[in-house]
């Protein structure tokens, strides 16, 4: 007990000053120290040798012994001599807290570890590389080095026998006939075995009250099929590491909208309340214009639209047939304020965090495969527009038309520790979309055909980015200032450059993926933005620190020699990035979460039966103390959505943007961060976060599931 009191009390320092006025930033680095001498290394399984380690791993089946024999015994020697080098792989307690709770591979009774940070990332490196040696090598040094960091499915399960998938999360379509429903809550349980979380779109589900074989008044609604998706990943997981995700979404104009967000109450009726799953609304145009009239909004039957127009609801722009489905006497449709409907969104995200938001008419726009057919959803963590297409199946469940879903392939760059070496900037990157082209490749995807066909077809990935509040910091530069906009549309401006040079060089060997020749890439109208307008620093700030790491941004030229190849080879990957919340993998990484303000320089979580632990911001120092200081709340939420837009226009799927307001906001501040969301087309809205002071004396108190990938997001927040 002593000893634990000891690395808890140096972190607990953390957040303290001296006599002299300066902080304990130190104490953190104490902690670390203690903790691993005094609670991991007493309880780690040592060996004589590697070879003996090895062999112990294998024959237990600990580790994939196929990965591990598919290069030669020399080089598995060189790569662990070269892992075990000079690393320190921990910069606050918080990243070794993470790791050891988390990640850390244990023996089978639970008493001792088997393995330490390094090893973790090697046999990431090795299955990652697909074989390379040269490749293994790179990525072991990014993931040490903290440039590169693996999704929580990919970083837990990399070269274990013994298993989860390497993928984060699905997305699925449910039709409007028995046969969809069983067969997405079978798909399901299958997917959260696997530690996979799993959205599913509940759009073209008829209305209560619909008719069911032309009798009326007989269809019993969304909700019954909540409550059996809520039950079904309450029951699977993944050998107990990982809870069952879900989330659903709505389209904002089905009739029982007003009954799914009421699902979420409080005090909401038990036979409608959704408890653990996940609420998502996709909201079109047509809905924020009838908002500014302040119209009515029409909510039409899904049963009806499918009827008259020969396919679901999610497959038409409601939007563009809004004044035809009001005309049409066969659509029934009922009113409600539009008005009224935000207000609603308001209160209950106020209450819960939910829903999440979809700008349907935006991602669709943006949508590089809009003649495959439409984006209709997105994932637990928002940052997933791909398309989803329908199957059709028999009454014995087997499919007769197999459609196309979604699966998520992600990782995240750490941008302050990418801006370091500029000239590895490239190598960083197209290392990085090598990895999750491997994931998307070597993925066990059988239980699910229609995302297994997804994948095929497509090998879609999400490379996302973390920490720019600790690089804006580290730089002297405030997170709601110009230079952090010119510097982040910068950045990411390069990472798509970057990206899709690497997905075209993959294209010559995998070949394109297979709806490339109908997409807005094979033509070039996707790229217009880059070959068309000049990217370059605006500030003089921002142009110094690029000149500083000898980082050179690519040009117009380069732009119009890339697309020129992506016409002749091809892409590999049909979407390359995607930026999700980082919730563990930024503590694992020591770094800032995603592209939000740090809640407070020393941000304080608790942490089961350790109580509270102190995380200070990264690279946390007097001298830059100030960048830090002006937490995400006291920002509220117009910089966040500044700063997330600008990204957006580089990136090819969405953003995890979190709302976050102070204790006094109203329903109308939140009204007015959607409108700016909507205006300067983010392409959707995770939680809405409000303060609230319940530890007296701290500055901010994160015990909140949002940000702990292992209760929700499986690891789109990593």
């Amino acid at each position: 007990m002593n000893q634990r009191k000891n690395y808890l009390s140096y972190n607990a320092l953390t957040r303290f000053k001296d006599k002299n006025g300066h902080y304990h930033f130190g104490a953190d680095k104490e902690a670390i120290k203690c903790y691993l001498e005094d609670e991991i290394k007493p309880n780690t399984l040592t060996f004589d040798s590697l070879d003996e380690k090895l062999a112990y791993l294998k024959k237990h089946h600990y580790y994939d012994a196929d990965l591990l024999e598919s290069y030669d015994i020399s080089f598995i020697h060189k790569i662990f001599e070269k892992a075990k080098q000079d690393v320190l792989p921990f910069q606050t307690f918080m990243g070794a807290l993470k790791f050891y709770n988390s990640y850390a591979l244990k023996t089978d009774d639970n008493k001792y570890y088997l393995e330490d940070f390094q090893d973790r990332a090697l046999m990431n490196a090795l299955f990652l590389a697909g074989g390379e040696e040269e490749l293994a090598l790179s990525i072991l040094d990014d993931i040490l080095k903290h440039r590169f960091q693996p999704a929580t499915p990919t970083f837990l399960n990399a070269g274990k026998k013994r298993r989860g998938e390497f993928v984060s999360c699905y997305l699925l379509r449910i039709e409007d006939n028995m046969e969809s429903i069983s067969r997405a809550i079978s798909t399901s349980l299958q997917l959260s075995k696997r530690g996979g979380g799993v959205a599913l779109s509940l759009t073209n589900l008829r209305e209560f009250g619909a008719p069911i074989k032309h009798i009326q008044n007989q269809a019993t609604g969304i909700i019954p099929v909540m409550k059996l998706l809520e039950d079904s990943f309450s029951y699977a997981n993944q050998l107990g590491q990982r809870q069952g995700a879900g989330a659903v979404y709505l389209h904002a104009h089905h009739p029982e909208v007003l009954t799914f967000l009421d699902s979420k109450r409080e005090n909401a009726d038990e036979k409608i309340r959704i408890k653990s799953l996940s609420l998502g609304l996709v909201i079109p145009d047509i809905t924020f214009e009838l908002a500014k009239a302040n119209k009515d909004m029409a909510l039409f039957s899904p049963y009806d639209i499918e009827r008259v127009y020969g396919k679901p609801m999610s497959d038409i722009s409601i939007t563009e047939e809004y004044d035809k489905l009001l005309q049409n006497p066969n659509i029934k449709k009922t009113y409600i304020k539009a008005r009224q409907l935000f207000q609603m969104i308001a209160e209950l995200q106020f209450e819960s965090g939910y829903p999440y938001i979809l700008f349907e008419d935006t991602v669709n726009r943006r949508n590089p495969l809009h003649k495959e057919g439409r984006i209709v959803m997105s994932n637990l963590c928002t940052e997933i527009a791909q398309v989803n297409t329908a199957s059709q199946f028999s009454e014995d469940l087997s499919f007769e038309e197999l459609g196309q879903d979604v699966c998520c392939n992600l990782a995240s760059i750490n941008i302050a520790e990418a801006m370091l070496d500029g000239r590895h900037f490239e190598s960083l990157i197209t290392n990085s979309i090598k990895a999750l082209d491997q994931v998307s490749r070597s993925s066990n995807l059988d239980c699910a055909p229609s995302i297994k066909k997804g994948n095929n077809a497509n090998h879609a990935l999400g490379l996302g980015a973390m920490n720019l509040h600790g690089f804006l910091a580290t730089n002297g530069i405030y997170y709601d200032s110009r230079e952090a906009i010119d510097f982040t549309n910068c950045f990411f401006y390069s990472m798509a450059y970057y990206a899709f040079k690497a997905s075209m060089n993959l294209a010559k060997i995998h070949g394109a993926f297979q709806a490339f020749s109908q997409s807005a890439y094979a033509d070039g109208s996707y790229f217009k933005k880059y070959t068309k307008e000049l990217v370059e620093p605006e500030t003089q700030q921002v142009r110094q620190l690029f000149k500083q790491y000898d980082f050179a941004l690519p040009d117009q030229k380069d732009w119009q020699d890339l697309v020129a190849d992506i016409k002749k080879y091809g892409l590999a990957n049909s979407h390359l990035l995607a930026v999700a919340p980082t919730g563990s993998i930024s503590y694992l990484s020591s770094c800032t979460p995603s592209l939000q303000p740090v809640v407070s320089p020393v941000e304080v979580r608790k942490e089961g039966k350790l109580g509270r632990v102190y995380v200070p911001a990264y690279q946390l120092s007097e001298e830059n103390y100030k960048y830090y200081q002006r937490g995400a709340y006291d920002l509220g939420p117009e910089p966040i959505i500044d700063l997330v837009s600008t990204a957006q226009k580089h990136v090819d799927q969405a953003i995890s943007l979190t709302l976050f307001m102070k204790e006094e906001a109203s329903t109308r501040d939140l009204n007015r961060a959607y409108i700016q969301a909507y205006r300067q087309k983010c392409a959707s809205i995770y939680y809405v976060r409000v303060r609230q002071e319940v530890l007296a004396g701290s500055e901010s108190y994160a015990d909140d599931e949002h940000f702990d990938d292992s209760k929700n997001c499986q690891s789109c927040m990593i």
